[in-house]
């Protein structure tokens, strides 16, 4: 992703993302139960998925000793390239924690833009101490292997009802995160652009207290009165 589109997209929100990609035939984009950590206003983060995929535990495999596994969450962490968003298969459980403070600090200080999970975190108060922008269900006390296995990452996985490759962009802000499939990106980020844009012209006319018949959506008149107005500058 060049830094224009990037740029781009960091005055999109993915409410108007959603919408974009529902006309271009995208339904499945928005990743269920992935809301920021950190309640208030929100920075939003833009950035190439870098998937981590878990399965339910099994006693064998999910132990403290994993850990230390050349397949561990460890050694994802330390493939992240920097400006990615580590998207995380937890199957959306809640019963223990993918990450914690001292994973979310390394991922912070290797430039990683954000964390989105359909699962949670541990160490609350510390994950949210590192920076890092965290998405998810929220923070429990128990780890990783009470609950889930860490299988690999960099593979297609689904988090939160959506199908999620490498290398798709990410897009998550104050009211959730949405899947942009790669192949998709030009063409999402100009019509998110323009979208953006019209929706601003139509809330001035709404403050005017025009009324939303014909405005919103608009129809040929205020299409014409919109790029009328656009042209003057």
């Amino acid at each position: 992703m060049n830094p224009a589109t990037r740029d781009a997209l960091m005055g999109v929100t993915t409410a108007t993302l959603t919408t974009v990609l529902l006309k271009k035939g995208v339904r499945f984009c928005y990743i269920a139960g992935s809301r920021p950590i950190v309640q208030g206003p929100t920075k939003r983060i833009v950035g190439p998925a870098f998937t981590l995929r878990f399965t339910p535990t099994r006693e064998d495999l999910a132990t403290v000793e994993s850990w230390s596994s050349p397949r561990s969450t460890r050694a994802a962490i330390e493939d992240m390239p920097e400006g990615c968003v580590a998207v995380a298969d937890a199957m959306g459980n809640t019963a223990a924690g993918i990450f914690g403070d001292i994973l979310c600090a390394r991922m912070a200080k290797k430039g990683v833009a954000g964390l989105v999970t359909d699962g949670m975190v541990r160490d609350g108060a510390g994950v949210i101490g590192t920076g890092l922008p965290v998405f998810c269900q929220g923070y429990v006390a128990p780890a990783s292997v009470a609950a889930l296995n860490f299988v690999g990452w960099q593979e297609v996985i689904g988090c939160g009802g959506v199908t999620v490759v490498p290398g798709d962009i990410i897009v998550a802000d104050q009211d959730g995160a949405v899947v942009i499939p790669a192949a998709l990106l030009d063409a999402v980020t100009e019509a998110a652009v323009e979208q953006e844009r019209l929706e601003g012209w139509i809330m001035q006319e709404v403050e005017k207290g025009l009324p939303l018949p014909g405005l919103y959506p608009p129809n040929a008149e205020t299409k014409a009165r919109y790029e009328a107005d656009r042209a003057k500058g």
